[in-house]
């Protein structure tokens, strides 16, 4: 493709579009609409409407969805065409206002958390402004907000736009007490890297637990895996290239700016890294960006996998979410000034960061929890359950001078006097990249590490900028009644690095000896999603998603819930996908094999002594001991799962499948890997780690 720039976004009702569409009056209604929350009259409504049906229908759509994002984690749609009926029998292609700005689609079936009863099933989308339009498959696509119909947010959607004005509003207040009058908004920023997995599609048809689970339950490791690493940054192969270049594609045509591509750590691993945009956006792009992999993979007869751990013994996926907060003028709040105004203003906004994370890391964590993550987290190619920040040894130095009232000039300290125009000048970039911590700076972002690969970045970034509009919140209620600023900003940035270097670690996240260091800091281990989920409830956190008006106390229930029943809902399924290959095709896979074995001693015993058997008889004692070990996993198995649905409360079901059910899924587990070695690759059942991860060439 030579001619990018005609093709980006081409299938995007953008700005650009607008502009060229639209009457002025009515752009500058729908500009100020997004840029100031107002609302937008139904006359304006139908010319906008009527606008974007005519530049879909010559794009060649036929129908129109409102697109939302419900507590499923994927995307949900429901088409209707644009004709509209004439007396004579003909029709014609209407699109009115009323439809652009509400519809109402059926509730009933989608998660709730107990906020409506399976009766109750209308619910309503609205209008999203803020987000483009666009065409997909033949169908003009419009962002909508979900909400059931006693108004309660059903959807991943309306809590980010929620939070996103929440630290707009605290922001602002903050930038205003440093003269800062120009700037009329305060936006996040998101860069969302994706990883994941390229499987040949037939070996991904022959195994149910990819089918069902999105992730091997059985599973030897291979010969070789990772271990060479030979992978990252390798040579892409030309079937893997070929799928890049047709993604590339079709996300530039939605305006996804899609930039870099490499192969990852792990064989058949991949990442694809799109440009920073607004995290509204960035939610919706990486929604479009997961389905858009799997559509283009499957036309070039390969399967992705987004799984956070598909395969045991080689690196998960995982999702790099890049966070920055940047004014509508274009200044990026967490990058350091060229003056030392600036750099004060950089520093309170680093420290509230660093105030945020340390006091909510249990809310951090909880945002990137799953049953899935809870294989990822701590593993070699991802940060720990343990949430901390890496700073980089320059900048944690600078805060250290400052929480002591010095002045940092290399390795050397001067006293510093009180006021902000002596704070230090900070060098940008100062900071290495520290792959094991969970929560990175990176010069003029924080690279938040911990999400999983099919994770929507939505709830991550619901939390990111709820708590950091807390701590600004409260640091503007200090300085705006402070008799005099400069001393109160001082005061403030020292007092709260005190108060919040625990967070602080530049070392090996990975290590044995943090995990006791944080311990000792009073720093909190999260280890699995059981333990992480009741903070979502805790009456702190709850506190503060009420008075930012993130979530009502209904909505705060509804998601815990939802996250507890996914969880074991999660489990439940994968038990009964490894109950049911085990009896059907592993079981029989050791009784053909101790069939030939059987057999093969046999014969050579009937031909007397001149026949070693020793290989028969080992091999044969081998695998029936290993089937009566089968069986027998196998049942626990069956009877862990019979006995779950005696468990009703949501939080008791999710420890028990954690404690129990998962248990029980690992022996079973370790005995059929065991059989994999064992038994000939000609009864074997699946196909085997080795084959899926070099299956494509």
């Amino acid at each position: 493709m030579n001619d990018i720039p005609s093709v980006f976004g081409s299938m995007v009702f953008n700005d650009s579009v607008m502009r060229s569409v639209l009457p002025k009056d009515v752009y500058k209604a729908l500009r100020r609409t997004v840029s100031e929350g107002k609302h937008l009259d139904l006359e304006a409504a139908n010319i906008v409407a009527a606008a974007m049906k005519n530049w879909a229908v010559e794009k060649g759509a036929t129908h129109f969805t409102h697109w939302f994002q419900p507590m499923t984690g994927i995307t949900a749609e429901k088409h209707d065409s644009f004709i509209a009926p004439l007396d004579d029998g003909r029709v014609i292609m209407e699109f009115s206002g009323k439809e652009l700005v509400k519809g109402e689609p059926d509730a009933s079936s989608f998660p709730s958390g107990g906020l409506r009863a399976t009766f109750e099933a209308r619910g309503y989308t609205a209008w999203d402004p803020s987000s483009y339009a666009f065409i997909k498959d033949g169908t003009l696509c419009i962002p909508t907000a979900f909400c059931s119909y006693n108004g309660e947010a059903l959807d991943k959607k309306t809590p980010l736009l929620r939070s996103m004005q929440a630290i707009d509003k605290q922001a602002l207040r903050v930038l205003r007490l440093f003269g800062n009058t120009s700037a009329s908004r305060v936006l996040t920023t998101v860069g969302a890297e994706q990883e994941y997995f390229l499987i040949d599609k037939a070996m991904y048809d022959k195994r149910p637990d990819l089918v069902y689970c999105g992730r091997t339950l059985y599973g030897a490791r291979p010969p070789k895996g990772q271990e060479m690493e030979d992978h990252y940054f390798g040579v892409i192969k030309p079937r893997v290239s070929a799928f890049m270049k047709d993604l590339d594609t079709e996300l530039w045509k939605l305006g996804v700016l899609a930039k870099t591509k490499h192969n990852e750590v792990a064989p058949a691993q991949h990442e694809l890294a799109p440009v920073f945009t607004t995290t509204n956006l960035a939610t919706d792009q990486n929604q479009l960006m997961m389905e858009i992999m799997k559509k283009v993979a499957e036309k070039h007869g390969m399967v992705c996998l987004l799984h956070e751990k598909p395969f045991a013994g080689v690196n998960g996926s995982g999702k790099h979410n890049n966070w920055s907060i940047s004014t509508d003028t274009g200044e990026n709040l967490l990058d350091p000034g060229d003056t030392p105004e600036k750099n004060a203003q950089f520093l309170l906004f680093l420290t509230a960061v660093i105030a945020a994370v340390d006091e909510y890391q249990d809310l951090l964590r909880v945002s990137v929890a799953s049953a899935g993550n809870d294989h990822r987290l701590g593993a070699n190619e991802a940060p720990p359950a343990i949430v901390s920040i890496f700073l980089g040894e320059e900048l944690t130095e600078i805060l250290k001078s400052v929480e002591q009232g010095v002045l940092y000039t290399g390795k050397k300290r001067v006293p510093m006097e009180i006021g902000a125009t002596v704070l230090p000048h900070f060098p940008k970039d100062a900071t290495d990249r520290n792959r094991t911590s969970p929560f990175a700076f990176t010069g003029n972002k924080f690279e938040f590490r911990m999400l999983g690969s099919g994770l929507s970045v939505a709830g991550p970034n619901i939390i990111l900028n709820a708590i950091v509009a807390e701590v600004l919140s409260r640091f503007a209620d200090t300085l705006e009644t402070a008799p005099n600023f400069g001393e109160a900003l001082n005061d403030l940035i020292r007092r709260n690095i005190g108060e919040h270097k625990r967070i602080i670690f530049n070392g090996n996240n990975y290590s044995d000896e943090w995990v006791r260091e944080a311990e000792s800091r009073g720093l909190l281990n999260l280890r699995t999603t059981v333990d992480a989920l009741p903070h979502f409830i805790a009456p702190k956190n709850e506190q503060l998603f009420l008075k930012h008006k993130v979530f009502s106390k209904s909505e705060i229930h509804s998601r815990y819930e939802i996250l507890l029943e996914n969880y074991a809902k999660s489990l439940h399924i994968e038990a009964l996908t490894m109950i049911d290959m085990a009896k059907k095709e592993v079981s029989a896979s050791v009784l053909e094999y101790q069939k030939l074995l059987a057999k093969t001693l046999s014969v050579k015993k009937s031909l007397g002594d001149a026949f070693d058997t020793t290989l028969e008889t080992k091999l044969l004692e081998k695998v029936s001991g290993l089937g009566k070990s089968l069986y027998e996993k196998c049942g626990a198995l069956e009877a862990a799962v019979l006995k779950a649905k005696d468990v009703k409360d949501s939080l008791e079901s999710a420890g028990y499948y954690r404690e129990t059910v998962y248990a029980a899924m690992c022996e079973l587990r370790a005995v059929v890997d065991e059989l994999e070695t064992v038994i000939s690759a000609k009864y074997w059942a699946y196909p085997t780690y080795g084959e899926i991860l070099y299956s494509v060439r």
